[in-house]
């Protein structure tokens, strides 16, 4: 099975926190996923240069409703994907403990999605965001 990563950030936000979000996500990814990182590399003069990514990373946009609702498809039709958000409940706060205590203010429904991350079999991903266009 091939594997493939995709995020999908709310193309309305402002420039600095789409970059944020995207960051928090990749790294979330990076954590989780076995083999995503690559092993170091040498250039032509022998320096060395971290590993990155193995596969594609394609950045996609949406809108935040469309973002909720693809979330909520993932989270309860396609249980073998790995599903990653980063919520308004985040995005507002200063430190991890500030974050855990204000997630639990919010219900599923009342969190507004700034982006996910989602990664797995590249069929059943290019099913779900196929239709979306790359963040520009």
């Amino acid at each position: 099975m091939e594997k493939k990563c995709v995020i999908v950030i709310d193309s309305e936000l402002p420039t600095g926190l789409i970059a944020n979000t995207a960051a928090v996500l990749a790294l979330t990814l990076g954590n989780r996923i076995k083999d995503i990182i690559g092993p170091n590399v040498i250039d032509g003069d022998g320096n060395i240069h971290e590993g990155i990514t193995t596969i594609p990373f394609p950045i996609l946009k949406s809108k935040e409703v469309n973002i909720k609702e693809l979330r909520n498809i993932i989270g309860s039709e396609y249980p073998d994907l790995y599903l990653v958000d980063f919520s308004n409940a985040a995005q507002t706060t200063k430190n991890y403990d500030d974050y855990t205590h204000k997630i639990a203010q919010y219900t599923t429904n009342e969190l507004k999605y700034l982006g996910i991350a989602v990664y797995g079999d590249k069929k059943k991903i290019n099913k779900l965001t196929g239709n979306l266009p790359l963040l520009r």
